[in-house]
């Protein structure tokens, strides 16, 4: 599936690009790390796994609001993902990162699958990826 197949079955749709939205999304990101980060120290790994999720959820949601686009389904943004790498502007390590925080949240919520080890690497990633993706957002130029 790509971008375009993902539009016409509605998964993702075409939006002005809206730099209230990247703000908006970016500023839930941080949100989100912050209470990874605490969630890490106070010993609650499921919840440090599940926000770190979203850290990486908002960070992408932002990087679509520039480019001009809104997902209706989560795996949309992966489809996203994977279409900016195919044009050299991110690399695959984000992608697998993506996927790996999706993975690691639906172990944590719904197979209660959850440890300090696997918190703790989803944590960096998320950091990471936050990190990228404002590079990211700060170098692409909006359409108009």
């Amino acid at each position: 599936m790509d971008i375009n197949e993902c539009i016409e079955k509605r998964f993702l749709e075409k939006i002005k690009p809206a730099i209230d939205l990247v703000e908006k999304e970016l500023r839930e990101a941080e949100y989100d790390i912050e209470k990874a980060e605490n969630a890490f120290e106070d010993e609650d790994y499921k919840w440090c796994i599940v926000k770190a999720y979203y850290t990486i959820f908002h960070a992408a949601r932002a990087l679509l609001f520039k480019i001009g686009l809104r997902e209706k389904r989560h795996f949309a943004i992966g489809i996203v993902l994977e279409d900016l790498n195919k044009q050299g502007k991110l690399e695959i390590k984000y992608i697998n990162d993506f996927n790996a925080a999706v993975s690691s949240r639906e172990d944590a919520d719904y197979h209660y699958t959850y440890s300090k080890e696997i918190a703790d690497h989803n944590l960096e990633i998320a950091n990471e990826f936050l990190d990228r993706i404002k590079i990211l957002i700060n170098n692409l130029k909006y359409k108009t």
